[in-house]
């Protein structure tokens, strides 16, 4: 009971699986790859980072004040999803088309790392519904806080050190491996955009 004051084991477990499931570390690699795989190493580790950086501040602000912000907003979790959604299919759009892998202002890594890397694809609405899950049942424990904040410190660890060292991959697939990879990456988000405008729908008519 002594240590639980101080740190939830059971939380920390439940908090970084979860998160590491919804926010999918393997599964960014293509997607990163696709945006910046046509870069200098130096640009796609800062890139990598900044994504990083962006998703942690996301969540963390989530995780303190998550509730009361989407209440003073009166925005619902169904909302979040729509408009990750609706954001993400733009992006994967113009992976489909080619326009993100030759436009420089589309293709900046600054823009990158914020949009679509950082948020909605890695602090997307289900990891902030999550967070804000887990940061009702820690609410009032020390131990529970502090096992929530290394969750989510560890679980940005994963998906930097995944996009950090994508460029292994770059090796292996050459230049018309990042073409093909960009159409799949594409494709994988246009899938998972509508995944998110259907439970938006359904929270809408749920909620209803």
């Amino acid at each position: 009971m002594a240590i639980k004051e101080y740190f939830d084991a059971t939380l920390f477990l439940e908090a970084t699986i979860t998160l590491i499931v919804i926010m999918d570390p393997p599964g960014t690699v293509p997607v990163f790859l696709s945006l910046t795989g046509r870069k200098p190493p130096a640009v796609r580790a800062r890139a990598a980072r900044q994504a990083v950086l962006v998703s942690l501040l996301v969540i963390s602000l989530f995780a303190v004040a998550g509730q009361a912000i989407l209440s003073y907003l009166h925005i619902g979790i169904p909302a979040l999803q729509g408009a990750g959604g609706l954001l993400l299919l733009l992006i994967a759009l113009d992976l489909l088309t080619g326009k993100g892998a030759t436009d420089p202002e589309v293709a900046d890594d600054v823009n990158v790392a914020l949009v679509p890397l950082g948020t909605p694809l890695l602090a997307g609405p289900g990891a902030i519904a999550a967070t804000i899950v887990f940061a009702r049942q820690a609410e009032g424990h020390l131990g529970a806080y502090i096992a929530l904040g290394l969750a989510i410190l560890t679980v940005h660890f994963v998906l930097w050190t995944c996009m950090r060292f994508s460029g292994v991959v770059i090796k292996l697939i050459k230049e018309s491996g990042i073409t093909l990879l960009a159409k799949i990456a594409g494709l994988l988000l246009a899938a998972i955009a509508v995944e998110l405008v259907a439970d938006s729908v359904r929270g809408f008519v749920a909620g209803g």
